[in-house]
């Protein structure tokens, strides 16, 4: 158990909170950066990052936060491995404290702590997580190797799942409840290209069929109503994401969906001194890039925020 005094306190250890801390070390402010327990963030879970510049070749999610993780350490970033679990911001400095039973007394606030993925029905399929429910292909699709699989959703994220699991699955499935996809041209080309993938279009999941483990889902159609059954060994969620908000949404104006609500063309939120970067905040272009991008303007203006002071 400690206690940490600091002029500005960075949460998350995705793209937009190691850009945040890059920045605010090379503004001098000595930055403390909490990484969560999930380091890295959603960003680990990418089997390849293609469009993230200066990169020619592509790169796992994990190497990529890796090389950022590093670069803030060189930068004389404090990373302490923990994860904030309670928040008061109506007292100055800041007051934060850790799971680890640690306390953060801070002037500034830089929150970045991503978003998490969404899961069809938890309570009726949580015993079927790990247990060929999963949300990540990069971390099980070895298990799946000659079987056959779904992924449900119709972005970027299905997009990849999808693709990434043809090196090991059989059959893939990609369940959509719409009759286009969301996801990039590119990979859209690319699913419609591999031999291995089978689109149900207008179809939603209606049950996770199974015993101890998957054996199959339910599927409806939500234009003719018509209902089949696949049979498969697994399934991967890519639905969305909720934001990681909830210990702030006392203090922070958040929007119907949690996502934190900043200033036009800023990340400063509705607390002076409370800024928000990255998945948190970013409803609509949930991108590395964009992340990383976000972090540096926020810890721009955390720089302003505290030489004012």
């Amino acid at each position: 158990m400690a206690q940490y005094i600091t002029k500005i306190t960075i949460l998350g250890s995705g793209p937009a909170g190691y850009t945040a801390a890059i920045y605010a070390a090379r503004a001098g402010l000595n930055p403390y950066l909490v990484s969560g327990f999930e380091v890295g963030g959603q960003l680990t879970m990418t089997t390849n990052v293609e469009n993230f510049p200066g990169f020619p070749l592509a790169v796992s999610g994990t190497e990529l936060t890796d090389k950022m993780r590093q670069q803030a350490v060189n930068m004389g970033v404090n990373i302490i491995n923990d994860k904030i679990n309670g928040v008061d911001l109506t007292c100055r400095p800041f007051l934060l404290s850790s799971e680890n039973g640690n306390c953060f007394k801070t002037d500034c606030l830089i929150i970045a702590t991503g978003a998490s993925a969404k899961w069809l029905d938890y309570d009726a399929h949580k015993k079927y997580i790990g247990k060929g429910l999963s949300t990540c292909a990069t971390c099980d699709g070895f298990f799946y190797k000659n079987k056959t699989v779904a992924v449900v959703g119709g972005g970027n994220a299905a997009a990849e799942e999808a693709l990434y699991l043809t090196n090991f699955a059989s059959k893939v499935f990609l369940i959509h409840r719409r009759d286009a996809l969301r996801a990039e041209k590119i990979l859209q080309e690319r699913l419609f290209k591999n031999p291995k993938i089978e689109i149900c279009w207008n179809n939603v999941v209606s049950e996770i069929l199974g015993d101890q483990e998957v054996k199959g889902v339910k599927l409806k159609n939500v234009v003719t109503d018509e209902k089949k059954t696949i049979v498969l060994d697994g399934i991967f969620l890519a639905i969305g994401y909720k934001p990681n908000s909830e210990i702030f949404k006392k203090y922070i104006d958040l929007d119907e969906d949690g996502y934190i609500i900043t200033k036009p063309n800023s990340c400063q939120t509705n607390v002076e001194g409370v800024f928000a970067a990255g998945d948190v905040k970013n409803k609509y272009f949930q991108q590395a890039v964009i992340a990383a991008g976000t972090g540096a303007v926020a810890a721009m203006e955390a720089q302003k925020y505290l030489s004012s002071l």
